[in-house]
């Protein structure tokens, strides 16, 4: 028995082994190439700390940072039928929703909740665009109009944050008509005289784009998303011309007066609260929390006899 490979040299061995290391710890701007750990990316909204670039981000996620407390009460979403069409691609349409669904640990690409920012009662909904692309189905419209009726009953404001590649093509026209019925629910928030912003993050296309996202009261995007109907590769194969630089960005829209503002993610809490303050005629938000209740006064010692004696 050689007891210097059966033994020491094993040893060293496990000594000065690499450990295994977890994919998940760093991220890669795809911006600008920086690796980023993840605590500090998610200390930072996903947000390269590096160059700035805005990457996705969940809304669940999202609404973490923006309600107070991070607490929320999510609104129930009506449930759609799983497969209207019998739709089949590569995979059958139910597989598809099933993978999305394990992957991002959600129903579908939208999220409804409820809650307070700086106190300020509010009803969110957020896209899912890790979700089949944010794609736009009846569950999205679901969710609409189920964040609509709540705002309404509730008269409270509704913040909508969109980011999505279109309409759902396994859903065919039924996905079409989400536009129409997204339309008629904002257009209650609307009778109802209650605010209704649009935050449009990276990317906002398609036919999502042609309905709700564009009909906001204010209508604000994240830094460098894309905001368009048909993408600049498609115009750029139509007209056949060579489209200006940064076309169909945020910052060009702004430009092009499509948009109110344009606010970097950790400035849009503070951003959205003054607005919904303005808009509801309320007063400015206290920063931080409410000041304590003013202590009582004690009664005067002739004063606490007295009353004892009373009793």
């Amino acid at each position: 028995m050689n007891w210097i490979s059966n033994y020491v040299r094993p040893k060293i061995n496990s000594l000065f082994s690499r450990r295994e290391v977890p994919e998940n710890l760093w991220t890669k701007c795809p911006e600008c190439g920086t690796m980023l750990f993840h605590r500090e990316l998610a200390d930072n909204l996903n947000v390269c700390t590096s160059c700035d670039h805005h990457m996705a981000i969940t809304p669940r996620d999202r609404f973490k940072a923006l309600f107070d407390g991070g607490i929320f009460t999510e609104v129930k979403v009506p449930e759609p039928l799983a497969d209207p069409l019998h739709f089949r691609d590569q995979k059958k349409y139910p597989e598809r929703i099933k993978a999305a669904q394990k992957a991002t640990g959600e129903k579908d690409a939208m999220l409804v909740a409820e809650g307070e920012i700086a106190r300020t009662p509010v009803v969110c909904v957020g896209q899912d665009f890790a979700f089949m692309g944010g794609s736009m189905g009846m569950y999205v419209g679901n969710a609409i109009i189920a964040g609509a009726e709540r705002a309404v009953k509730l008269k409270r404001p509704m913040i909508l944050f969109s980011a999505a590649g279109g309409a759902r093509m396994q859903e065919g026209i039924l996905s079409l008509m989400q536009m129409p019925r997204t339309t008629v629910a904002v257009e209650m928030l609307k009778e109802a005289g209650l605010p209704y912003i649009v935050v449009l993050t990276h990317p906002t296309t398609g036919g999502v784009t042609a309905s709700y996202a564009m009909l906001g009261d204010v209508q604000i995007a994240e830094p460098n998303a894309l905001i368009c109907f048909a993408g600049p590769r498609v115009i750029e194969q139509t007209i056949r011309e060579k489209l200006p630089e940064g076309f169909q960005r945020a910052e060009y829209l702004l430009d092009h007066g499509m948009l109110d503002r344009v606010t970097h993610r950790k400035d849009l809490r503070d951003e959205l609260v003054t607005i919904l303050r303005m808009l509801t005629r309320q007063g400015p938000a206290v920063k931080g929390d409410l000041p304590a209740p003013a202590a009582e006064t004690p009664a005067a010692p002739e004063a606490a006899k007295a009353e004892a004696a009373r009793k």
